[in-house]
């Protein structure tokens, strides 16, 4: 027998564990499945932007047809966060369009999360951010600045607090336990 096709047992350590999904490397249903104690979003929101997949660490906006905070906090730098807005279901006005969306793209936002409406969704559709939302509606909302940033807020049967990781893709929405 030839030293070629003796086999030794590999003295390799086993693989680590692979880290938390990130980026597009996951599956909400498998998440939910390997872990069940993440909430889960029972309201279905339209998927309206061209990531169809994302994740990130929450920052939250509590306000009503006012998007001047989400303008605001859109243009400052995201590091891969998800923008939660709740806009009390309100379909009234739109607190998103293309050009929050684009400085959305431009400060490293990963996506948004909207209680509410959006506008312009042809080019959210073509943007590379995640965008969910109840439904569109053309008219613009007021920029008075109203509203809280960063506060817990609540819909869908899920509490998204600032800093919990949220997941969103077709089958819906996740986030760590409140």
């Amino acid at each position: 027998m030839s030293a070629e096709s003796v086999s030794t047992p590999s003295t390799d350590p086993e693989p680590a564990a692979g880290p938390e999904p990130t980026g597009s490397d996951f599956a909400t249903c498998d998440l939910y499945d390997a872990d069940e104690s993440l909430q889960s979003l029972s309201l279905q929101l339209l998927n309206l932007g061209g990531r169809a997949r994302f994740t990130g660490p929450i920052r939250t906006i509590s306000c009503h047809r006012d998007n001047g905070l989400v303008k605001e906090l859109l243009n400052s730098p995201g590091a891969g966060a998800v923008l939660v807005v709740d806009g009390a279901g309100s379909l009234d006005s739109a607190l998103l369009g293309d050009m929050i969306a684009a400085s959305a793209i431009e400060n490293g936002w990963a996506g948004v999360v909207i209680h509410g409406a959006v506008r312009d969704r042809e080019q959210l559709a073509e943007m590379d951010l995640g965008v969910r939302a109840l439904g569109s509606n053309p008219r613009k909302s007021v920029k008075d600045g109203l509203g809280e940033v960063d506060v817990p807020v609540q819909f869908g049967g899920v509490t998204f607090v600032p800093g919990a990781t949220l997941w969103s893709d077709a089958d819906g929405v996740l986030v760590t336990p409140a």
